[in-house]
């Protein structure tokens, strides 16, 4: 049976799901919180990731048992997941939460297989009956059966389940052969993610490559919340590590769609990013970040509509206002990096020949914006899954690695002010109460640049 369609390009926009405007304030309070009084609450390191080794290792010891006495491991892993129910993605969704905050790496998680296994990812998702219409579309390109049986890597293959492709609208456009392609290969990392790796990374690349992206592969992103661990926010894993000679699988139940570009994820997200939409098209920055042929990957700050509601009122009237619409255009290019993408734990850059991991601990970088010589300074911490982002040691990173094909979006809690020079020296804004007069004062060598080039 061929795969015949592809979701739509408007249901992407449940792959980016945002927190609703309380979670957002939620934010806000935390962080004048003290971070003794949060880490206080938090169980210690050891804790968590013991708790977190005994609910992975029951599983796959349960699926170990399973598989011994049948001939397929990968239908015995689904079956053993559907047994089980929800019990074992509440585990890992209850470890995962506080694992985020503590666990540092994957080394010390049990990510092997229990017994050798001696089929490839292709031999085991073609002979199991519960992945015959991924199979089916997969024999349609023999280039990619030869590289799910080959062994120049260790793989990883996010499978979806037949029940998968039956969410695919009936009335959903047939896609081309081309794009098919395309979309099998977004379930495809050249690099091998067990579990335990799975777990505390946030971005994961692919087997597929895109020219608006930048020099590194197309990347989903690994989540977890209310739905346990998914894939790009809203495919479930529901069977974990089966190994195969070349890497291993994990099942899901959803396909897997390649990203729409930056400004469409941000038209589809009015409750979001409404204000945001409005200031790039009243200042004609829309067009210009959609526009990929001046460009190669890029990095977007954006503020939600939250951010834009805590700037004083006065300021937001005059923005928007037709005689505040250059200022608005110059804060605007602020917020946004052409040709270096950015996300949590990886990051590309135009003129590099490869991509480069963001290690574990501090990373620094500045990224130069849209608005003439003025660069953002970001601070990446990372430990684990746990990683914070600060723009200019001030604004916070409140979502991370919002992916798209041409880039990342990165979701801000406030709207990055410019700095200010004071004796020769340069003053980030921090916090403190702002004046129309004190934001034109920072914009203005800035306003008189109508031509914005990427």
């Amino acid at each position: 049976m061929k795969l015949t369609y592809v979701l739509p390009l408007a249901t992407l926009s449940t792959a980016f799901v945002l927190p609703e405007e309380h979670i957002f304030n939620q934010i806000a309070i935390d962080s004048q919180r003290s971070v003794q009084s949060i880490w206080d609450k938090l169980p210690s390191k050891d804790e968590v990731v013991n708790t977190l080794e005994d609910s992975l290792y029951s599983v796959e010891h349960s699926l170990g048992k399973v598989a011994k006495c049948s001939k397929h491991a990968f239908d015995s892993a689904v079956d053993f997941a559907a047994e089980v129910g929800n019990d074992a993605s509440a585990k890992v969704q209850e470890t995962g939460f506080a694992a985020s905050s503590w666990i540092n790496s994957a080394a010390s998680l049990e990510d092997h297989p229990h017994n050798e296994p001696n089929q490839t990812i292709y031999q085991l998702i073609s002979s199991s009956k519960y992945t015959t219409k991924l199979t089916a579309a997969i024999d349609e390109f023999p280039d990619l059966v030869v590289l799910l049986n080959g062994t120049l890597a260790n793989y990883t293959l996010f499978a979806p389940i037949d029940s998968a492709f039956d969410k695919i609208p009936k009335d959903a456009p047939k896609p081309s052969k081309e794009e098919i392609k395309k979309a099998l290969l977004y379930h495809v990392s050249p690099e091998f993610y067990p579990a335990g790796k799975v777990l505390v990374t946030h971005t994961v690349p692919t087997a597929l490559t895109v020219d608006t992206v930048g020099v590194g592969p197309q990347r989903l992103s690994t989540n977890i919340g209310i739905k346990g661990l998914t894939v790009n926010f809203y495919s479930r894993i529901i069977a974990i590590n089966i190994f195969g000679t070349n890497g291993v699988i994990h099942g899901i139940d959803s396909l897997l769609v390649p990203p729409p570009k930056v400004a469409e994820i941000i038209s589809f997200l009015p409750g979001e990013f409404s204000t945001l939409e409005l200031g790039l098209t009243k200042t004609g920055l829309l067009p210009v970040i959609n526009d990929t042929s001046n460009h190669v990957g890029g990095t977007i700050f954006a503020p939600s509509n939250f951010a834009f509601q805590k700037l004083p009122a006065k300021i937001t009237g005059f923005l928007f206002s037709s005689y505040g619409q250059k200022y608005l255009k110059a804060l605007l290019e602020y917020h946004v990096v052409a040709n270096q993408t950015l996300y949590s734990d990886a990051y590309y850059a135009a003129e590099s020949v490869e991509q480069k991991d963001i290690p574990k601990g501090i990373f620094h970088i500045d990224l130069p914006t849209l608005l003439k010589g003025k660069s953002l300074a970001v601070d990446v911490a990372r430990y684990g899954r746990l990683i914070n982002i600060k723009v200019n040691a001030f604004t916070t990173v409140a979502i991370e690695d919002g992916i798209a094909a041409d880039g990342v979006i990165q979701v801000v809690n406030d709207v990055i002010i410019p700095p200010k020079k004071i004796d020769r020296m340069e003053q980030h804004w921090q916090g403190e109460e702002l004046t129309v007069e004190d934001l034109k004062e920072r914009l203005e060598p800035f306003v008189e640049d109508e031509n914005v080039e990427l």
